[in-house]
């Protein structure tokens, strides 16, 4: 499987988790063993293989990802969403302002990337931070400083 194709399957992995999914496991299928693995909404892992030996894993108990609340968004980064979403709009405050009268609709396809880019750069558009579910990205704790 190339990168691109196991970046696109964790993205949609992802996106899946707190309704619940089911992922076959083969990479012990050499060994003539597959696992179900039934990844819950509360971050615990079922697995059971052919011998229904079933072992409980939870997975996200003490994990929180480091974040940026949305208005740490420069002026930069929200040209670059404009530009996603096409010149006739403008973004102010989360929302999308429509400038342009003849746009009056935005397609799957724009929403999906724009979703994708504040994924790709760590935005916290579900409010995990005011929840306490993730920690706010500062000048002091940003991971993700090169």
């Amino acid at each position: 499987m190339t990168r691109e194709n196991k970046e696109l399957l964790l993205k949609d992995l992802c996106a899946r988790l707190p309704y619940g999914v089911k992922v076959l496991d083969n990479s012990h299928k050499n060994y003539g063993v597959s696992k179900l693995i039934n990844i819950g909404a509360d971050g615990s892992m079922l697995v059971d293989n052919e011998l229904n030996d079933i072992q409980y894993y939870p997975i996200i108990n003490e994990t929180k990802p480091y974040l940026r609340p949305m208005s740490s968004m420069t002026e930069e980064e929200l040209f670059e969403v404009q530009d996603i979403i096409g010149k006739g709009v403008e973004i102010c405050n989360g929302f999308i302002d429509i400038v342009d009268s003849s746009i009056h609709r935005f397609t799957f396809l724009e929403l999906q990337a724009v979703f994708n880019w504040l994924l790709k750069n760590h935005f916290d558009f579900m409010g995990l931070i005011h929840k306490g579910l993730a920690i706010e990205v500062t000048k002091e704790n940003n991971p993700y400083e090169n």
